[in-house]
């Protein structure tokens, strides 16, 4: 299975620390969006997508990436984020970014959040929220999250199951 990370880091390296854990699992090389051209993208038979999440939503440079991105038949991705709130409930923030891919051709089959240090408005003045995350247990919940879909993804690809 070949696999590549696209991954936009910028507060902490919080992201990039999830990205590096279930890239290592993946055997996956992590880049951020302009250091790969999308084209290159099909050579892949998974592609991660993640960020920090910003008031709710996917870092602008991943999601403009997303957005240039053709319309047509692509691999397998999963998407994964860091954030100082959970991504569940009605409004979960992996949802529209789940969407933009499914509409660009991708096959969505999982998706990762992590609790992490957040510093974005409103909790700079105080020093954020979620000082020391991810921790040990949150980097272990990745290399698990990455465990099980490396496992899935390969069993689904031709000739190997």
């Amino acid at each position: 299975m070949k696999a590549i990370i696209v991954c936009t880091s910028v507060s902490h390296g919080n992201t990039k620390r999830i990205a590096d854990v279930i890239g290592e699992v993946l055997d996956a090389r992590v880049v951020e969006p302009g250091d790969i051209d999308a084209a290159q993208l099909a050579d892949y038979d998974l592609v991660g997508f993640g960020s920090g999440i910003y008031l709710r939503s996917y870092h602008e440079d991943l999601r403009s990436f997303i957005e240039a991105l053709p319309e047509e038949r692509r691999s397998k991705a999963f998407v994964f984020a860091t954030s100082g709130f959970p991504d569940k409930g009605i409004h979960r923030f992996s949802r529209p970014l789940v969407q933009l891919l499914e509409q660009k051709g991708f096959d969505v089959v999982a998706a990762f959040s992590s609790r992490a240090w957040d510093t974005y408005f409103p909790f700079k003045p105080f020093g954020g929220i979620r000082k020391g995350r991810p921790n040990a247990d949150d980097l272990e919940s990745a290399r698990t999250f990455a465990e099980v879909l490396r496992g899935s993804v390969q069993d689904s690809l031709p000739g190997t199951g």
